[in-house]
């Protein structure tokens, strides 16, 4: 079964049709940049553009969004315009592509699929999935089910918002090399060591293609930590997913 999913980010919205019974990308993914100002129509509007290079949604989609969202409706935004705190951001979006849409944290969908098809699959315990891009994405999983909207990536961090310090984004605009910012990713896993004790970081994003760059830097960090499979397709996948469980006869 093929399900649409969407990943909009801070800087790109990406999409592509889904085999969710696998996993896996059914079409190479097609990719635009994200509007600035990134505003709910405008938005809105690169989502149907990245569906339209498919055809026509034959079903639902799923979308993921950078902040907390609840019901659909979107509480907080993250590296895109304050205007979607509180936008029915699954009503706009369904009404723009004409199909059912269903609407969740970015982190939390890449999470879902790490944890059914990639580095936490079968993993008991306490997970943490966590995306390094433009921000910090985070989803908690406690034996397998997932704790929504955590966005760890905004705890305090040597007085500054994690994600300022830590992402790959930073790491980009301040021109760390591979050491420094792994200094800096250990420095925030420790601390979100500290208050969760998990016992198992996967480590997604764009970022995690180049994992053997910066993961064996880290130090005095207990928890196992390793690369995310899916790398930056699982937010599209994991957005398949959750759309495929939404829809009448889903599975769960």
């Amino acid at each position: 079964m093929d399900v649409f999913g969407v990943d909009i980010g801070g800087s790109g919205i990406k999409g592509a049709p889904v085999d969710v019974g696998r996993g896996e990308l059914a079409e190479d993914r097609f990719k635009v940049l994200t509007p600035q100002p990134a505003t709910p129509h405008a938005v809105a509007d690169s989502v149907a553009e990245v569906v339209a290079h498919f055809g026509r949604p034959a079903g639902p989609v799923g979308v993921t969004f950078p902040g907390v969202v609840v019901g659909g409706t979107t509480r907080t935004a993250a590296n895109v315009d304050g205007s979607w705190v509180g936008q029915d951001a699954a009503g706009l979006i369904g009404e723009r592509l004409g199909a059912p849409v269903t609407v969740l944290n970015d982190a939390d969908a890449a999470g879902l699929a790490e944890m059914r098809f990639g580095a936490g699959a079968g993993r008991r315990g306490t997970v943490l999935v966590l995306t390094f891009g433009t921000g910090i994405g985070s989803a908690l999983f406690v034996d397998g089910t997932l704790v929504p909207n955590t966005e760890l990536g905004h705890l305090e961090l040597e007085g500054h918002d994690a994600e300022t310090r830590a992402s790959s984004r930073a790491r980009e605009e301040e021109g760390l090399n591979w050491r420094h910012w792994a200094r800096r990713v250990q420095r925030y896993l420790a601390h979100v060591e500290r208050l969760f004790s998990p016992d198992l970081f996967v480590i997604g994003g764009g970022v995690s293609r180049k994992a053997d760059k910066f993961l064996p830097l880290i130090e005095g960090v207990s928890a196992e930590i390793v690369p995310a499979r899916l790398e930056n397709n699982a937010g599209i996948v994991g957005a398949a997913m959750a759309a495929a469980a939404a829809a009448p006869g889903g599975a769960p």
